[in-house]
């Protein structure tokens, strides 16, 4: 299977899961067009599973270093699939939600409070259950993540004047992501050796077994958690899953791609974590914050006309994120 050599490799693969990240929610924006965001939610998770399939089979089974994906699978211990699928159902309860904060907020508000409060939660919970590298800088860099991320909030706050109610309901569902999220890495990471990718541990899985598995609970969970949004939406009118079949061919494959540029974020992070560890390549991955605000406000112009105070504190934002992710990598360095 392919392993990551390097400590700079592993943040140039950290650097991709966060443009990956940080974008998947620019296909749900395209496909509410004409979509409720439960419908596109079905075809996010099959995305998801599909290139999580692809990923094991090729870049999993492939090279001279570690055990194939097969091989992997059929050696792996029940707990350690257990935690591993169990991670993906967590995250499918907080990412479900990200995404009706989307729906009603937008990406320049539910990523930066959602995704950054997940950050901040995660990498202290991922650093403590397999602490790799320098913690005070990695505090530091939690500390100013934080602080932007309330910059944002407020910054949304101005620009929602006379729209509270629509206002505190999005950033709402967004803490409840981000809170739920914060934990699903964890499970994740847990189930993998993440000191040895070429010769893990007897019944340990690779990144890539991970991955799959984690897949699979994204996918089981999603007939619950999503039925469930189907019937007491928080938007809208409930929906029945016939509307679903009733869509485009073009539309579910918007909903497809988002979930294949997650999956391939969440791949790569679990790849990058042996080099830099848990923490610093979830935390550098949750850096998504910062790419999909700048989808937010730059493209899909979700702070039009607010006052000018909001673009005052949604720099201090950008500028105090970006300080925060360079405490992170020199902490890993």
């Amino acid at each position: 299977m392919f392993i990551v050599q390097s400590y700079t490799l592993a943040i140039v693969f950290c650097f991709i899961t966060m443009l990956c990240w940080g974008s998947w929610g620019n296909t749900q924006k395209l496909a509410s067009k004409t979509w409720r965001y439960e419908f596109f939610y079905w075809d996010y998770v099959i995305g998801v599973l599909l290139f999580s399939i692809i990923s094991a089979f090729t870049l999993g089974s492939f090279g001279a270093e570690g055990r194939s994906f097969m091989d992997d699978l059929a050696q792996a211990d029940i707990m350690n699939i257990g935690s591993a699928f169990l991670g993906g159902i967590i995250f499918n309860a907080s990412n479900i939600l990200l995404s009706a904060a989307i729906a009603i907020g937008g990406l320049s508000v539910a990523f930066p409070v959602g995704v950054g409060l997940a950050l901040v939660l995660g990498v202290l919970i991922n650093y403590f259950g397999a602490a790799k590298g320098e913690p005070m800088f990695i505090f530091i860099g939690v500390l100013l993540i934080t602080i932007a991320i309330i910059l944002n909030s407020v910054a949304y706050k101005k620009a929602q004047v006379g729209k509270r109610n629509v206002s505190s309901k999005g950033i709402g569902i967004a803490i409840a992501a981000g809170i739920i999220m914060a934990f699903f890495y964890r499970f994740v990471a847990a189930s993998i050796d993440l000191s040895n990718f070429a010769n893990p541990a007897a019944g340990k899985l690779t990144p890539y077994t991970a991955v799959f598995i984690f897949a699979l609970g994204v996918f089981a969970s999603n007939f619950l958690f999503n039925t469930i949004a189907m019937k007491r939406p928080v938007e809208g009118e409930p929906v029945s899953i016939s509307g679903y079949f009733k869509g485009k061919p073009i539309t579910h494959l918007v909903g497809i791609l988002g979930g294949v540029i997650w999956c391939v974020g969440q791949s790569f992070s679990m790849i990058a974590s042996e080099k830099a560890g848990a923490a610093i390549s979830y935390g550098l991955g949750q850096g998504a914050t910062l790419v999909s605000a700048l989808w937010g406000i730059l493209i899909w112009k979700e702070f039009k006309g607010a006052p000018k105070i909001s673009s005052y504190l949604n720099l201090g934002m950008f500028i105090l994120f970006i300080i925060g992710l360079g405490f992170l990598i020199y902490a890993g360095a």
